[in-house]
């Protein structure tokens, strides 16, 4: 299934160099095959050809984008098990997680040929005084130029085409630095693009050392950077970043809110999928669970047997759920806060142990909210639950977090819905369901620590375009 050796694409063209990066398969460790690195002079030659294409790129006509998106749709539904069957591999995503992110990219793609025929701009009456009377105005949106992206390892797929396909739905030139950890699927991208009648230089996917996110971060003919990752990487990058437009989405550590009244067996079903699957390795995973004192006995209860039942091991099994993290490295950091928090008091209700890369579905109670596996980004199929009496109370608890993504509140009371959608410190709410869920189409994004602007395809377009006005004076002949 898998070739031996990949080559990067430059200026829409595969290239092979000399160095090359080993990609393993995160169950055995084992290595699968090899992708061709760009180097320094790789990348700017990149950002030279996306610069020089932008003026191509900027006038294709809105129908020309659409199939060259339309294009990306039908050739991954050709592919789809194959692509698939690459993430199971190079990323160790279930099967069954690995099936639904290509059903994803599509929609991506699909909702990106859908948006890119209306990029809409509007008329503005300027007479509001006797000075502008004569004068009117219409403004509309054009893309911003040349663009650089950083895309993740947990949706090598998806997270990549959430910037690629907005950027050519409005005709912004791109370079897109995959994760090291999973470059295989985002390069089997770019054969699909190359496909296509992109101007040349209109994309380039480099995998390269992380110093080449240096180049992709300050060189000043890139007019915008969008970042997937971590906070620590992700400010830094900004700080550094000039005077371009930087979009973040630096991850969280969601909480869920089980209100009074709720359905338990609806909450605690959607909680075990919010917080172990693809072994918790999502930005938007349920971290801290907050139930009220009528519903937390039974919904402990629930979700340890459910925790029991899940099935753990190789992830090209059709029936595994869990499994292994992208390192025995991060499995080793989860056992440690575990170990933390159980020195500081937690109890451990089930799970709690690492075996190499896999790390046990854990849920622990008790837990002080400064131990690091409550107020950091565990990115692991790790939890806590609390208890709460008053619901307000709770809002409060998922407030107390540096970061501020999503949220989910199970309730019945249309009053607590609307109140949690007025003071929850996030980007998104999420009412009977887990704030693990994520349609492509909608704004996504955070506030505090986790990051800044809005990814979903036209929230993305808009952060890729910028507003251009033109006035029309009728004293005047044109």
């Amino acid at each position: 299934m898998l070739r031996d050796c990949y080559p990067y694409y430059l200026a829409n063209k595969p290239v092979t160099g000399p160095a090359d990066l080993v990609v393993t398969n995160k169950f055995s460790g084992e290595p699968i095959t090899r992708v061709c690195l760009a180097d320094a002079a790789a990348i700017d030659a990149a950002i030279g050809a996306a610069a020089a294409a932008f003026g191509a790129t900027r006038r294709m006509p809105a129908y020309q984008r659409q199939q060259v998106l339309g294009h990306v749709v039908r050739r991954v539904g050709e592919q789809h098990e194959e692509l698939a069957r690459v993430l199971c591999l190079e990323a160790g995503k279930p099967l069954r997680d690995a099936r639904g992110e290509v059903t994803r990219l599509i929609d991506t793609f699909r909702t990106a040929a859908e948006e890119c025929v209306r990029i809409v701009g509007e008329h503005i009456p300027l007479d509001i005084s006797p000075r502008a009377e004569g004068y009117e105005g219409i403004w509309r949106r054009f893309p911003v130029g040349p663009c650089s992206f950083i895309a993740p390892f947990n949706f090598p797929l998806n997270l990549a085409a959430h910037k690629m396909a907005p950027a050519i739905a409005v005709g912004c030139p791109f370079v897109l630095k995959p994760a090291s950890a999973t470059p295989v699927s985002s390069l089997l991208l770019g054969e699909i693009l190359a496909e296509t009648a992109l101007p040349p230089g209109a994309f380039s996917i480099l995998p390269c050392p992380r110093q080449g996110a240096d180049q992709l971060t300050t060189d000043p003919r890139i007019k915008l950077l969008s970042f997937t990752g971590s906070p620590e990487v992700g400010w830094e990058l900004k700080a550094r970043a000039g005077k371009k437009r930087v979009v973040l989405e630096l991850g969280g550590n969601a909480a869920c809110i089980v209100d009074e009244g709720a359905d338990i067996a609806r909450a605690a079903e959607r909680i075990i999928f919010g917080a172990y699957y693809q072994s918790g390795q999502s930005c938007i995973s349920v971290q801290r669970i907050l139930a009220h004192r009528s519903a937390y006995e039974e919904l402990r209860r629930e979700l340890v047997a459910r925790i029991a039942r899940l099935v753990s091991g190789d992830p090209m099994n059709e029936d595994t759920f869990l499994g292994p993290m992208i390192s025995e490295g991060d499995a080793r950091r989860i056992e440690e806060w575990v170990h933390e928090a159980v020195g500081g008091g937690a109890t451990v209700l089930c799970g709690g142990r690492r075996h190499g890369v896999f790390f046990e579905a854990t849920l622990l109670e008790n837990v002080d909210p400064t131990m690091k596996i409550s107020c950091r980004e565990a990115f692991g199929p790790v939890a806590t639950i609390e208890p709460f009496s008053d619901f307000r109370e709770a809002v409060r608890r998922a407030n107390h977090s540096v970061y501020g993504l999503q949220a989910g509140v199970f309730t019945h009371s249309l009053d607590h819905a609307f109140y949690a959608f007025r003071e929850l410190d996030v980007g998104g709410v999420v009412i009977n369901d887990v704030p693990s869920f994520r349609v492509d189409s909608m704004p996504y994004g955070g506030i505090k620590e986790s990051g800044l602007g809005r990814e979903g395809v036209r929230f993305a377009m808009e952060e890729m375009t910028e507003i251009k006005l033109l006035v029309l004076s009728k004293a005047g002949r044109i």
